[in-house]
């Protein structure tokens, strides 16, 4: 089976997070598709407060609950920490040897790329799905085009960072998040006294 794994803090996930997600698997590019909710990351220890893991894995759980193909998956918070991406997909391909990875990352992580730990290790060993991003020109080099696939997906310009600081100023996210999660951020008062930096 191919397995997309879109991997994030999702602090919180919004409804950028679920297009894209609906898009890949409705492109029939992966069989299946998890959310792969990330631990504290390691470089932002000091600059923000994540929500807890529960909460951010609960408002994941409401958002591919309803989406066929898609799941939601904590096994990164099994990894040890600082857990890096080939850290994980090798981990993920040695409980589950009869799938295919498939790393799905937006067009300015791409950019980056080469930067990742063990980035040649990933492009050696699983697939790659990028989503464009606004203002980033992916350019994949032919001998990777077998292993790297531009989906062409919608470009969303929202990101958790604009969403926190509205919540922090009081205003409104409606249609930013889905219902059901802007209903759990507002019973739980997530977000209103969060330090807001990324």
């Amino acid at each position: 089976m191919r397995i997309g794994i879109f991997g994030g803090s999702f602090d919180p996930i919004h409804i950028g997070h679920a297009i894209i997600a609906q898009h890949i698997i409705s492109s029939g590019a992966v069989d299946r598709l998890w959310f792969m909710v990330s631990p504290v990351n390691p470089l932002k220890v000091g600059k923000m407060r994540q929500v807890a893991d529960t909460d951010r894995l609960r408002m994941v759980e409401m958002v591919s609950h309803p989406m066929d193909g898609v799941e939601t998956s904590a096994f990164e918070f099994t990894m040890p920490r600082p857990s890096y991406t080939i850290d994980t997909l090798n981990a993920l391909q040695a409980k589950f040897p009869d799938d295919d990875f498939y790393l799905v990352i937006g067009g300015d992580n791409w950019e980056v790329f080469s930067k990742w730990r063990n980035s040649d290790e990933i492009l050696a060993k699983y697939h790659l799905l990028v989503y464009p991003r606004l203002g980033y020109q992916v350019n994949i080099p032919d001998e990777l085009k077998e292993r790297v696939i531009l989906v062409d997906a919608p470009i969303i310009e929202l990101s958790s960072t604009e969403i926190r600081e509205r919540l922090a100023k009081g205003q409104s996210v409606r249609y930013y998040v889905p219902d059901e999660v802007l209903g759990y951020i507002e019973r739980h008062d997530l977000y209103s006294d969060k330090i807001i930096e990324d």
